[in-house]
């Protein structure tokens, strides 16, 4: 791929064209306003009207960025799963908008405490119904989908291990993986370290969120300790040259969410962001979305930031596609497969 010079409606265009590949996306973090006001309607919520919703639920220009103010926007989020139709729905719609977006694979990571809560479903019966849903929605938009179950780092450990196993009894139906997420500043991941060494013993694949709001001794803890096949985030490794060696050696692959990292104040401005220290240093990096409705983006629009913005090459951007393909959480022949995929496509450019 060369690049040429391209007005901003060519750019965007250009950039959707591109196969695609989400190692980081949030079920939780993409839904539809639209479907949001449908179910609003349709339940008769007591919630915001179409003016206020997308303040509550998504990033505004105005917004203070910070931690805080992410993670605010998932308050109301939480009340929409209603119905096993809602969940399937919105399972679908994720599904949906990445193949539009050109994705040639996802991986759509949800938490079945945060889908169960709302009514009280047993975590089995919500995890069936996204890995039905999802399932479905792959054949029908040609996007080749895992899932990945998520721990969050404040809840209970028994309540983990109730989720990794429940993930592992599914593998045959998609879930492929098991990510440790949340507030890593305030909840310390030691707490789950057999649970994510009993999942890793069935054969599910680990990711563990860490070096975005805690520091780089997290990622070394991660890599070490919990023997983690990629690291979510990740972008603070750059503050400890031993952890960066670390990771540079085991070509430990990290989930980069631009966007995202800025505007939960990682990084203090986009030009800021330290992918390209981070490629520089000669680490496995991969872009991602993260939570495309709550960040109001999609891939290619990372892709765009990360070429026009940041000025990666296009050149380097193919390969951090293609990284991504290989870090995927699929069988060896799967993985070699999307690649090839991958590069027909870029040469039909």
């Amino acid at each position: 791929m060369r690049w040429h010079p391209a007005s901003a409606p060519e750019q965007v265009e250009f950039f959707r064209k591109i196969p695609k590949v989400d190692l980081r996306r949030h079920l939780e973090g993409s839904l539809r306003v639209e479907t949001m006001l449908e179910v609003i309607k349709q339940h008769n919520l007591n919630l915001p009207d179409r003016q206020e919703l997308p303040s509550r639920v998504q990033i505004q220009p105005d917004d203070t960025l910070n931690s805080s103010t992410f993670l605010s926007k998932f308050q109301i989020l939480r009340l929409f799963y209603l119905s096993t139709e809602i969940i399937r729905r919105i399972t679908r719609e994720a599904i949906a908008d990445a193949a539009a977006d050109n994705l040639r694979y996802l991986e759509l990571r949800f938490s079945p405490v945060a889908l169960s809560r709302a009514k009280g479903y047993p975590l089995a019966d919500v995890m069936d119904w996204v890995c039905e849903s999802s399932q479905q929605a792959s054949q029908e938009y040609a996007v080749k989908t895992r899932l990945v179950a998520s721990i969050n780092r404040h809840e209970p450990v028994a309540l983990g291990e109730q989720i990794a196993g429940l993930s592992a009894d599914r593998m045959a139906q998609g879930i492929a993986g098991l990510d440790l997420t949340g507030n890593e500043a305030q909840f310390p991941a030691a707490p789950f370290l057999e649970v994510f060494a009993q999942a890793h013993s069935c054969g599910l694949a680990i990711t563990i969120h860490a070096g975005e709001w805690g520091g780089p001794e997290n990622v070394r803890q991660a890599i070490v300790e919990f023997k983690a096949d990629r690291i979510g985030h990740g972008l603070r490794v750059l503050e400890d040259e031993g952890v960066v060696a670390l990771a540079v050696g085991r070509g430990i692959p990290f989930e980069v969410c631009i966007t995202s990292n800025y505007q939960s104040g990682v990084t203090p401005t986009l030009n800021d962001h330290g992918l390209v220290r981070m490629l520089a240093a000669g680490l496995n990096v991969t872009l991602n979305t993260d939570d495309p409705s709550v960040s109001q983006i999609t891939l290619g629009n990372e892709y765009r930031l990360a070429c026009s913005s940041l000025g990666i090459p296009l050149s380097a951007l193919r390969e951090r596609i293609l990284a991504a393909a290989r870090a995927a959480f699929l069988p060896a022949m799967e993985r070699q497969q999307l690649v090839e995929q991958l590069n027909e496509q870029f040469a039909a450019l």
